[in-house]
């Protein structure tokens, strides 16, 4: 089969054809007859094609270099800041019914305007195919991707974050078992998607595609991130495994040769990056993991990706020491929305003072320019990013790209959560850890679209992403657990617990919970049990931060962090139980895990 446009050239309809593919071809045949590019660019995994992308991205003023050699800054428009989840729909066909909070449109009538949005919208630009690989290449956890737009900085963020897959598309035993995107962001003014208002990602999974228009922001527009995260967990919740919202690191506590592998699900901006980054750990992603069952029933872990797109708020050299000398040397490195001013990049709590003026996502600024509203514009964006390999960190796992993935023992869950749940407890059993997930509650942040500091619930950290029932989700959870040999600890963190207006934790303190999680994974330390599960013994915290941090931990600091808010936890209960009434068939072992804790929580007083 040969694609009969004149913009394919000899070269690339070569290359396509090499794959043996006819779904393929008539994927990318359709989509230039439809967008109507001015140019067709095939790419491989080869560095020429790998460097052809960067080069372009340069050229088309998607990105500009900066001081610091292998750094550029990229800008999305004022109002594509976020994943936007009022313009994110999960098509639907007929009677197909989802989890009522998750936004739903009906296939036919959203393929049809997602089709006259992308019609003639890559005119005057140039469209690039792109080749991936979701998860290491020749592995069980490999799901092949393609993708196609018109920004050489998606291409080029995705050349960074995913594994190139082309080999993998040639090796396809079955040519229909592939994710595939497509991506536009449409008309620009001053290099941004100018048309936000008909800003539109359709999640069609009927034929495992996403479709994303006029955006440019990476959570909209880089599909293989949280797109493919939509449809890997309609795959996996219809296999055996599971795919979802989590970091994988190796602790290693000090002076031991262990390295003991954990998963963990941060809503963003909850500490999931920092958690991945903290000193003398190794990371193999911060962001999406693949679950499955190993072939000695135990529970493996693969990074999706190979890269970072990670906030870059608050990240200085006294908190996030590793992140921040990544972030000031050379190395190929995007950021995204900061401040610039002489090439440099500013961002908020960056632990420097901030000029007064430069180019920000608002365009050039100075300081006490307002929005349309009246507003302060702030030097740099809350939710800017950096997009950069993690081959790059000195802290990188040597197992990121094991074809097996690694053995985890411990999974963790953390929310953002000012005045109920203390910083770091362990589950009684993986029912009881099944429920800690599900009931995780998070206060939003700028990391998407709307009003921050609304508590919400968010199931995993995984809810903006379900295409399938809550009840399917979890009892998935429940029903992988019990297929394994060893079952991983679940235990729940809180970086964020107050007493007032002051947080009760250090930014550093996150560690310290990590090494008394790998302890209690070996046995090394007794536990208190509570109503809401096991808790450390202050002996032992205290150890563990003069030893770790060399920093006096006090009586009065674990007092305040650890004692049991029962009020606010009954509280909790009550709202969790409610959603978990509205939604459809959830399994009857949530409503005992809560009815079981409700009882103990009862027993002490409030």
């Amino acid at each position: 089969m040969k694609i009969s446009s004149k913009l394919l050239s000899n070269k690339n309809q070569a290359i396509l054809q090499s794959l043996n593919n006819p779904k393929v071809i008539k994927i990318v045949e359709t989509y230039i007859n439809l967008c109507k590019p001015d140019k067709v660019t095939v790419l491989t995994d080869t560095p020429r094609d790998i460097n052809y992308v960067r080069k372009l991205a340069l050229k088309n003023k998607e990105e500009t270099p900066l001081k610091t050699p292998g750094h550029t800054i990229h800008f999305d428009g004022f109002f594509d800041q976020g994943r936007d989840k009022e313009k994110t729909k999960v098509l639907l066909c007929g009677e197909s019914k989802i989890s009522k909070s998750i936004n739903t449109g009906d296939r036919e009538s959203c393929l049809e305007e997602i089709f006259s949005l992308l019609s003639g919208n890559m005119k005057g630009k140039e469209m690039l195919v792109s080749f991936y690989c979701l998860g290491p290449t020749n592995s069980p956890f490999s799901i092949p991707a393609m993708q196609i737009t018109d920004s050489a900085y998606v291409a080029h963020s995705e050349n960074m974050l995913y594994r190139q897959g082309f080999g993998e598309f040639k090796k396809l035993k079955d040519p229909d078992k592939f994710f595939y995107f497509v991506h536009s962001a449409g008309e620009l003014e001053n290099g941004v998607s100018k048309n936000s208002d008909k800003k539109r990602i359709y999640i069609d999974l009927e034929e495992n595609r996403v479709f994303s228009v006029n955006t440019q922001y990476a959570g909209n527009s880089v599909g293989l991130k949280k797109l493919a995260l939509r449809l890997a967990i309609k795959k996996s919740n219809e296999s055996d495994w599971l795919c979802e919202h989590m970091l994988v690191l190796g602790a290693k506590p000090q002076g031991k040769k262990r390295v003991t592998y954990f998963t963990g699900a941060f809503p963003s901006a909850c500490g999931k990056t920092s958690t991945a980054m903290i000193p003398g750990q190794s990371i193999i992603g911060d962001d999406i993991a693949y679950l499955k069952r190993g072939k000695d029933g135990r529970c493996y872990a693969a990074n999706v990706e190979q890269g970072i797109f990670g906030i870059i708020e608050n990240v200085n050299p006294k908190d996030d020491p590793l992140i921040y000398k990544s972030l000031t040397t050379p190395k190929e490195l995007i950021f995204s929305n900061v401040l610039i001013n002489n090439k440099k990049p500013y961002w908020l709590g960056m632990g420097r003072a901030l000029p007064d003026s430069g180019v920000n996502f608002a365009g050039h600024w100075k300081l006490g320019d307002c929005d349309g509203k009246d507003n302060p514009i702030p030097h740099a964006h809350k939710n800017a990013r950096y997009t950069m390999r993690l081959s790059e960190l000195t802290n990188v796992n040597p197992h990121l790209h094991d074809p097996s993935g690694v053995p985890i023992s411990g999974i963790i869950y953390g929310g953002r959560d000012s005045d109920t749940t203390p910083p770091v407890v362990e589950s009684f059993d993986w029912s009881h850890g099944v429920l800690m997930g599900a009931a995780l509650e998070s206060e939003t942040t700028a990391a998407t679209i709307g009003e921050t500091g609304v508590r919400k619930h968010n199931p995993m950290a995984n809810f903006d992403f379900l295409v399938v029932p809550l009840s399917t989700y979890i009892n998935n959870h429940l029903a992988f657990g019990r297929k394994l040999k060893k079952k991983p600890i679940i235990f729940t963190t809180n970086y964020f617990i107050k007493e007032g207006d002051n947080y009760l934790n250090g930014k550093l303190d996150k560690k310290i919970w990590l090494m008394w999680m790998e302890g209690r994974i070996h046995g090394e330390y007794r536990a208190i049990k509570t109503p809401i599960g096991y808790i450390p013994k202050y002996e032992d915290l205290k150890k563990l931060f003069w030893d770790n941090l060399k920093q006096a931990y006090t009586k009065e600091d674990y007092r305040k962090q650890f004692h049991v808010r029962t009020g606010h936890l009954l509280a909790k209960l009550e709202r969790i139980e409610a959603i978990f009434k509205i939604e459809p068939d959830i399994p009857k072992a949530m409503f005992v895990e809560i009815k079981k804790q409700r009882k103990r929580l009862k027993t002490i007083p409030s």
